[in-house]
């Protein structure tokens, strides 16, 4: 959901450019493919190896239902990117975007098997807490999307002389604090949060105009391009899964084969994600979230039977 208030400099300094928002039957496909991770996370690993009942007739281990989701998935992803590829251009801006759905997706698939305790377990050794660090991913979003949003109207090249050294300190003046504003509320409510600041970050930014990825910006006080700072999404938020990933080591926290598996199907609905993510309104999108909307469907309803299955 997008807060104005909280995100008002995003949003007043994007106000000439193409809303790209996501296409409506993402939201229900998100919910679908949440509710077939809650199912088979409920299967447990001692039951992966009972007979599924696949197809009318034959039988496949559950474990290969996980699979099947996964394989579906990934089809959905190649008819969806050859629907897209039948529409017009989506620019420089959105190609360089759309790998952070992926991104995000995987974080959650690490995110979803862990309840409270563990986000909130100290690791030692001054290092964060996991809901620390969702905290710092979600506000390092708000400020990558705040400040690309300023520059992008600033036209100054990243060798000109008078490339500013820094954004104005009054565009910050409204960012949330990542130690507590980002992670208030329960676990759904970062994890919800982390997606909402994304997508609208996307939404406002995914239709930039190609010649002004080339304007000049600052990243950590280093003169860069838009371009730069728009690839730097997808890597900033892989930057901090692996660092949750050794945090869970540090815990003495191993992933079960399900929790595995879970995660590839977060993953692969993140790479699929990715072929609509920041694309423009048109039908060749909305044929592709058709597409894609399918495969979550299904998904949900093998992860139904699957979990029948292994609690029967």
């Amino acid at each position: 959901m997008v807060s104005p208030l909280v995100d008002a400099p995003l949003l007043e300094h994007t106000d000439d450019l193409e809303a790209r928002p996501l296409p409506p039957r993402i939201d229900q496909a998100r919910v679908d493919v949440r509710a077939a991770a809650g199912d088979l996370a409920r299967v447990p690993d001692a039951r992966l190896e009972i007979p599924w009942q696949w197809r009318p007739v034959g039988e496949e281990a559950v474990r290969y239902g996980f699979y099947r989701i996964l394989e579906r998935i990934e089809e959905a992803e190649i008819l969806a990117r050859e629907s897209i590829a039948r529409g017009t251009s989506p620019g420089r801006a959105c190609g360089l975007i759309a790998p952070a759905t992926a991104a995000r997706w995987d974080l959650q698939g690490l995110l979803d098997p862990l309840a409270t305790n563990e986000w909130d377990a100290d690791p030692g050794g001054s290092e964060w807490t996991i809901r620390q660090t969702l905290g710092h991913v979600i506000n390092g979003q708000r400020a990558y999307g705040w400040g690309t949003a300023w520059w992008q109207t600033q036209s100054h090249r990243p060798d000109d002389p008078d490339l500013p050294e820094a954004s104005p300190k009054e565009l910050w003046a409204t960012l949330p604090d990542e130690t507590t504003d980002e992670v208030a509320g329960s676990l759904d409510d970062v994890r919800q949060r982390l997606d909402t600041v994304l997508d609208l970050a996307a939404e406002r930014l995914a239709g930039l105009p190609s010649d002004r990825l080339g304007y000049g910006a600052r990243w950590s006080g280093f003169a860069v391009d838009i371009g730069f700072r728009l690839g730097r999404w997808s890597s900033h938020i892989r930057e901090h899964t692996v660092q949750v990933d050794k945090t869970l080591l540090l815990l003495g926290r191993q992933p079960s084969e399900v929790d595995r598996l879970v995660r590839l199907i977060f993953a692969a609905w993140g790479r699929a994600e990715a072929a609509v993510f920041g694309q423009p309104q048109g039908s060749a999108t909305n044929d592709a979230a058709v597409l894609l909307a399918a495969a979550a469907v299904d998904a949900r309803d093998v992860a139904r039977s699957v979990r029948s299955v292994a609690e029967g």
